[in-house]
């Protein structure tokens, strides 16, 4: 099969799985506290623009089922708020919550919201660290052709996403975890200073419900059995 076709059929497969989880999340009736038990460090799940938080949970069970309590932020619903706002309520529920030591593990549009957070209002220091699936830290070629604001931001010239890539303070604890191919950011999501990972699972969507992310996600919760921050690597 040749590269344009293969890229074709991997952008199919993965609008045909993002058309199927959100049916599936707005027919789900779990309930958000389902997981909050567990022995582990607690997770706050952020899922990406125009999902809700069940369209995340094939990487909820996994994460729940290997013993982390799991939050989300259901204020943030679908996910159009400005980053700044999402951002707030993820701080206020984590503080609410009485959270500490949190990982966050974010699709997306998700990540930059964990990584505003992360910046600018976790004073208390309650988020340890991030794992970041397919988000555009460098924004996206596509979106200056979009005419939905929710969707505007994601331009490389946009100036929250030009601010928050010149701030690196916090890449250290961020993992960014991306596949060989993204039709949504072809930029990619390789941060610098941050433990930059990339799958060979292909897709924008189709990635989180891949068991190799899943295991991924497990491995860089825990920095002791993590490479050192800056690293890049394939898996």
């Amino acid at each position: 099969m040749s590269g344009v076709l293969r890229k074709a059929l991997w952008w199919a497969q993965d609008y045909a799985y993002a058309a199927g989880w959100q049916i599936r999340g707005a027919l789900s009736r779990t309930r958000a506290d389902s997981f909050h038990s567990g022995y582990r460090s607690p997770v706050v799940v952020i899922p990406g623009v125009y999902e809700n938080w069940r369209f995340m949970l094939p990487l909820i069970t996994a994460l729940h089922g290997a013993g982390h309590p799991v939050h989300v932020v259901t204020v943030l619903q679908w996910n159009r708020l400005e980053v700044p706002v999402a951002a707030r309520f993820v701080a206020e529920h984590i503080a609410a919550a009485g959270l500490e030591g949190v990982m966050i593990v974010a699709h997306s549009k998700g990540g930059l919201i964990g990584k505003y957070a992360m910046l600018a209002m976790d004073a208390e220091r309650r988020i340890d660290r991030m794992v970041a699936i397919c988000t555009p830290f460098s924004g996206s070629r596509y979106a200056r052709y979009l005419l939905i604001p929710s969707l505007r931001i994601f331009s490389p010239r946009n100036a929250l996403t030009l601010q928050m890539a010149r701030e690196e303070a916090v890449n250290h604890r961020i993992s960014s975890v991306y596949g060989i191919f993204d039709p949504h950011i072809p930029e990619g999501s390789v941060l610098p200073g941050a433990r930059n990972i990339r799958l060979r699972a292909a897709g924008h969507f189709r990635i989180l419900s891949d068991p190799a992310t899943a295991e991924t996600i497990l491995e860089e919760l825990h920095p002791d059995i993590a490479a050192e921050p800056g690293s890049s690597q394939s898996t």
